[in-house]
Parts: C-alpha cells; structure tokens; sequence
C-alpha cells in the first residue's frame, strides 16, 4: 500500500480520509520538520503532505538522485519553503491548496485593517492592564477606515478578496500594485509601487513570498509613506524588511501596523514586541475549523489524483 507521511497534526477528518486511501504515519510534532526528518521522509515515503515550515531546499533534495518520494502534497497555498525546481528535477510533483484560504486570510487582512487603524490593541492592553481610567475625548484617537484609501500589493485571490471588502464593506478606494492589470467587480486602479505606498492609507501585503519578494517592502516603501499610514502583512513575513519596519514605526514614519506574519517566525523581535501601535496575531489567516478542514481535503486531492495516475488538481 503507498505510504504517506502528514508532517504535522491536521484536522480529524482530513487525517481519517487519508488513512482510508494510504498507509499513513502522522507526525504529531506541531514543529517544522528538521533537516534529518526531511530527508528521510523522501527516502521512506512515496509521497509527503508538507506545510509551512518543512523547509524542502535544495540541500534537502542534493542527497538523491531518486528518492522514493514522488510527490509533496503541500498544505497551504504558500509553496516558497519547497524548492520547486529542485523538486521537479527529482521528478517529484508538487501541489498547493489554493481558493481554500482565500476568504479567510481576507477576513483576517480586513481585521488587522480595523485593529492598526483604529487602535484596537492598544485599547485592549490599557484595559487588560487595569489602567482604563474611563472614555475621555482624546483618548487612543485612530484612523477612521471608512473612506479610505487602501493599497494592496499583489493582486490575486486574497489581495481581490480584500479589495472587494475595503469597497463594499467601508467605501474604500481601492488601489494596487501587480505585474499585470486585474479586471474586477469594483473600482481598483493600478499603481506603481512607491507611488501605491506614497497614495494610500492602509497598504496591504498579499504577494506570494519567495527570493522575488523578499524585503520588498523596506525602507524605501516606508520612507514614501504618509506618516498616518498604516501596514498591514497577510502574506509571507519576510516580504517586509522587519529592521526597517521598526525603524519606521519607532521614528513616525508610518503610524501603525498589523501584522500575521513575520520574517522569522515564530521568533518575534523584541523591539516589534514592544511597539504599541502595532497588533500581532499568530498566522492566524486560516484559522478556521472548516478552511483548514477544506485545505487538507484538497491535499489528499492532489495525493489521491497522483496515485491513481490522474492530473494532480492542484500543481505548482
């Protein structure tokens, strides 16, 4: 029977529909997968179920020229921790679950857009802390959202579903930046990116993360910025420059943020720690019993289609 390898624990059902098709092994770490670990999941396993973390690099794969490993179902729509190249170079599929987390990353994006506008954090904090002397006119005064403008940079599935929230939920204008022109069911203008930066109220990340993207947003963003702005990152930590984000919060540059992912997660710098204008969330995008019931159902998609010699619904 093919053997799969889930590299961490996944919702009950997701898990038994598996072990209906598979000889499965769940790994029941909630830790990303160590180098050894790695290495030898492709030696032992026909295919693996990956997620966020398991980091397939090139080194990982430089130790086979065939590993018995013939696919990586991934979890996530994020693939920028598999090395794609040197996976289809090993003759090894590798599939994604996109349209699953769109909704709910987008939901997740419109939160942090209201908690670093409109101070929510902070609020929470002062109240948590005993130290709410009662409401009072100036107090933790923010950015009202409605009317708006918001930027989004990369505008695919969730930068659109964002967009489409910010105009129908709160009248936002809606602007973005993306290598092509998007034709959607709201007013969106295209934007360069330093120009989207200097124009909008609240920029919003959601480019897929990768060695194209990386600090793409960093000093330069920041600096054309208006110092009421805000930023917001649903996407991939170290697309944003976190030295230079800190720097720009600590000097007003920009007035706040909101962010669900970091460049080295689950490490968190203690200067981000301490900024009170800014609200962290534990990658909570898909944090929702049925998307991520709905992910792993479309991983054991991919794995299922891949073993019975069909078309993988999902490649990379």
């Amino acid at each position: 029977m093919t053997r799969v390898l889930i590299t961490r624990p996944l919702p009950e059902r997701v898990v038994a529909r598996a072990a209906e098709h598979f000889d499965l092994e769940l790994r029941e770490r909630t830790q990303p997968m160590s180098e050894s670990e790695m290495r030898s999941a492709l030696a032992l396993f026909d295919g693996v179920l990956p997620t966020l973390g398991d980091r397939f690099s090139e080194a990982i794969f430089a130790e086979f020229d065939e590993p018995r490993c013939r696919i990586l179902a991934n979890f996530g729509v994020g693939y920028n921790h598999i090395d794609v190249a040197a996976a289809k170079a090993r003759d090894i599929t590798v599939t994604n679950t996109p349209g699953a987390v769109t909704d709910a990353t987008a939901d997740i994006g419109m939160m942090l857009i209201l908690m670093a506008c409109r101070r929510a954090s902070e609020g929470e904090r002062l109240v948590r802390a005993g130290r709410w002397e009662g409401w009072h006119p100036t107090q933790l005064l923010g950015l009202h959202v409605t009317g708006k403008r918001v930027g989004i940079v990369g505008f695919g599935r969730i930068g659109q579903a964002i967009g489409r929230r910010c105009h129908a939920g709160f009248g936002m204008e809606v602007g973005y930046f993306n290598r092509r022109a998007r034709e959607v069911d709201f007013p969106a203008v295209r934007h360069e990116l330093p120009d989207l930066a200097a124009w909008a109220d609240v920029l919003v990340v959601t480019l897929p993360g990768g060695a194209e993207t990386r600090h793409m947003i960093g000093a330069k963003i920041f600096e054309a910025m208006p110092p009421h702005a805000r930023l917001v990152n649903v996407a991939r930590g170290d697309i944003v420059d976190e030295a230079a984000l800190i720097h720009a919060l600590r000097t007003a540059e920009i007035a706040g943020a909101g962010l669900d992912v970091y460049e080295h997660e689950p490490q968190i710098p203690q200067d981000l720690l301490e900024l009170e204008q800014v609200s962290l969330l534990p990658h909570l995008g898909t944090a929702a019993l049925e998307v991520r019931e709905a992910m792993g159902q479309m991983a054991v998609d991919n794995l299922i289609a891949f073993f019975d010699g069909n078309p993988v619904p999902n490649p990379v």
